[in-house]
C-alpha cells in the first residue's frame, strides 16, 4: 500500500508542475520581428554630425529619460533609435542647430537575468542574436540539478509582463530574465 501512495503522490506532484505551465501569447513572439524599443537601462550613441560638443553616449534614466544637451529631457522609452534621431533632430532644428543631421545607435542594451539553476546566477550583458543557450553559457552553464527542457521565460512587453516557457533555441531580448528549473529525480 506504501509504494502505491507514493506513486500516487509524485504523480499529483508532476501534474501540478506540468500545470504551471503557461503558454506564451502571440504578442511575446511578435515582439522578435518589431523594431527594437528604448527603455531603462539602455545606453544610445548619438552623433549630430558636425557637432562634437553635442556627440557622445547618453543612459537612459529609470524614468525612460534621456537627458540631452541643448534640447533636455527627452521621453526616449517606447521609441525606436529612428524615432529618437527624428526628435532629436526636430527639437535641435527648431532653435540651435541649422539642419541637424542625427544618428542614433544602441551603444549596451539593457541587461539580462538569469536566474535558477545554473552556477552562476545574476545579471548579463545582453547580445544581439542571443538565445536561451547562450544566456545559459554565460551564466556558466545548467547546475548538476537543473531540467534542461523547464526553462521560464519573462518579458516585458506594452507595459505588461508576459511569461511562457523558452526553449533552449528561442531567442532572448534585452530585460528578459530566464528561470531554469530543478528537475524532479
Amino acid at each position: 500500500m506504501r509504494p502505491r501512495l507514493l506513486a500516487v503522490i509524485a504523480g499529483l506532484t508532476l501534474l501540478a508542475s506540468c500545470s504551471s505551465y503557461k503558454k506564451p501569447g502571440p504578442a511575446f513572439h511578435e515582439e522578435l520581428i518589431q523594431p527594437y524599443t528604448l527603455a531603462a537601462s539602455d545606453e544610445v550613441r548619438i552623433i549630430v554630425f558636425g557637432q562634437a560638443n553635442l556627440s557622445n553616449t547618453y543612459k537612459i534614466d529609470q524614468g525612460g529619460i534621456l537627458a540631452f544637451p541643448l534640447i533636455g529631457q527627452i521621453n526616449a522609452a517606447g521609441k525606436t533609435p529612428k524615432q529618437l534621431a527624428s526628435l532629436i533632430h526636430t527639437r535641435l532644428k527648431s532653435d540651435f542647430v541649422r539642419d541637424p543631421d542625427v544618428s542614433v545607435e544602441v551603444a549596451i542594451y539593457r541587461p539580462i537575468f538569469v536566474m535558477g539553476e545554473v552556477n552562476n546566477a545574476g545579471q548579463y550583458a545582453y547580445l544581439p542574436g542571443m538565445t536561451v543557450q547562450n544566456a545559459i553559457a554565460t551564466a556558466g552553464g545548467f547546475s548538476a540539478r537543473a531540467h534542461h527542457q523547464n526553462i521560464d521565460l519573462t518579458r516585458h512587453l506594452s507595459g505588461e509582463v508576459a511569461s511562457g516557457r523558452a526553449t533552449i533555441t528561442a531567442p532572448v531580448r534585452p530585460g528578459d530574465t530566464l528561470y531554469v528549473h530543478e528537475r524532479l529525480f
